[in-house]
């Protein structure tokens, strides 16, 4: 059976990538291999990766809902968009999680020109400068066009004072964070030049999706309790994680009317989710 991946191009199925795909979801072997068997009834020869996605998930939502919510991290972080501004946001959590005191959208003077930086933190004394790409593509790619264009900015700036968080301290390291792929000649240069990189798969040990699993920092986006609507009046209040709204979930009621059962079940799932992940890789 081949299978159509969305750039148009036919490969056999491969099994055993979707049964290990299907534990990434916190599904044990027995309702792994129960969803499975739901999924390969309902294969057909040619079927799209989008309509494979779509039957796993359904079938993950009638084990578990949490299962669903987290095979759907990827796409997810794509309902961040449609521009990257709440991934900006999405990244500024991750550096308060690690401990960071973190802000965005921030415009800096270089020694020739201005630059407006997607997110800066401060850590431990060190001043960490960070360039966010989004991007809506499933297989997108980030070139090595990008972290080039980021070192020259970076270098722009690194030997003037900048003060936050009460500290006057010259940048000392940049980083390029996208929840897309990137290219070999990318990472080749961003590692040569000590650009810090972390992207959906990159570093194997420290990328997105293992910070996310790790440190529970899932984006309401995953929730499969909420619709987009619901989601969309969250975003704009500036609640990005899931952490986010069982931290604050008077002003999460508030702001989106559920019933009674509607909160049980979307409190369920939130807490289910970050469960057993309180875990967030340093930096470095």
């Amino acid at each position: 059976m081949l299978v159509k991946k969305y750039s148009g191009e036919l490969v056999p199925f491969d099994k055993s990538s979707l049964i290990h795909s299907l534990s990434k979801s916190g599904a044990s072997e027995q309702e792994v291999a129960k969803v499975f068997n739901g999924i390969e009834s309902q294969l057909y020869n040619e079927i799209t990766t989008r309509k494979l996605y779509q039957l796993a998930f359904n079938e993950l939502k009638k084990v578990r809902k949490s299962y669903a919510a987290r095979y759907s991290l990827k796409k997810a972080l794509r309902d961040l968009g449609p521009d990257g501004y709440n991934f900006e946001l999405w990244v500024t959590r991750l550096f308060e999680e690690i401990g960071c005191q973190a802000t965005h959208s921030k415009t800096l003077q270089g020694i020739a020109v201005t630059h407006e930086i997607d997110v800066v933190a401060v850590l431990k004394g060190q001043l960490q400068l960070a360039e966010c790409k989004f991007r809506n593509d499933v297989d997108a790619k980030i070139p090595v066009t990008t972290p080039m264009y980021f070192l020259s900015r970076f270098n722009d700036l690194k030997e003037n004072e900048f003060e936050f968080f009460g500290q006057k301290l010259k940048p000392s390291k940049g980083w390029l964070i996208t929840n897309a792929y990137l290219t070999l000649d990318a990472i080749s240069f961003a590692e040569y030049y000590g650009i810090k990189l972390i992207s959906w798969n990159y570093p194997h040990k420290t990328s997105i999706k293992k910070r996310v699993d790790s440190g529970g920092l899932y984006p309401i986006t995953c929730l499969t309790t909420l619709n987009k609507v619901q989601k969309n009046v969250l975003l704009k209040e500036e609640i990005i994680l899931v952490k986010d709204l069982l931290a604050s979930k008077d002003k999460v009621f508030s702001l989106v009317k559920l019933n009674n059962n509607q909160q049980k079940k979307l409190l369920e799932e939130a807490q289910e989710l970050v469960a057993n992940s309180n875990f967030v890789q340093e930096l470095d």
